[in-house]
C-alpha cells in the first residue's frame, strides 16, 4: 500500500522560499498522477498544484504561479514543491497526494476526492 511522507515545511519570512518533499513508501510514484494540496484554518483543502505520471504536463492554482514549481523523480519514488516569494496568504498544512490516472491534471488538482493516498501534512508559516 503507497504511503506517503512529507517534509520541509516551516517558518519563513515573507519573500522567503521553502521546498518540500514527500518520499513515497510501499510502491513507486510511477503509476499515479501526485499533487500538492494545503488547507488553511478554517478554510477547505485547496489544490496547489498537481503533475502527470511523466512529469511533462503540470497545473498551478492562480495564486502560486510564477512562484511555486512541483516536480517528480519517480525513480526516487519523490515528490518536490518548491515554493518562491511566499506570502503570508499561504501559511497553511500542505499536504502531497497521490491518485490513479482517471481524468486530467487539471481536473484533478481541482478535486481532492480524486486522489487515494495522502501524506499527514507539513506546516508551512509565512510570518514576520
Amino acid at each position: 500500500q503507497l504511503q506517503l511522507a512529507e517534509s520541509g515545511g516551516g517558518l519563513v519570512q515573507p519573500g522567503g522560499s521553502l521546498r518540500l518533499s514527500c518520499v513515497a513508501s510501499g510502491s513507486t510514484l510511477d503509476p499515479y498522477r501526485i499533487g500538492w494540496f494545503r488547507q488553511a484554518p478554517g478554510k477547505e483543502r485547496e489544490g496547489v498544484s498537481c503533475i502527470s505520471r511523466s512529469g511533462r504536463t503540470t497545473n498551478y492554482a492562480d495564486s502560486v504561479k510564477g512562484r511555486f514549481t512541483i516536480s517528480r523523480d519517480n525513480a526516487k519514488a519523490t515528490m518536490y514543491l518548491q515554493m518562491n516569494s511566499l506570502k503570508p496568504e499561504d501559511t497553511a498544512v500542505y499536504y502531497c497526494a497521490a491518485g490513479p490516472h482517471i481524468s486530467t491534471v487539471q481536473t484533478m488538482c481541482l478535486m481532492p476526492s480524486l486522489f487515494t493516498s495522502w501524506g499527514r501534512g507539513t506546516q508551512v508559516t509565512v510570518s514576520s
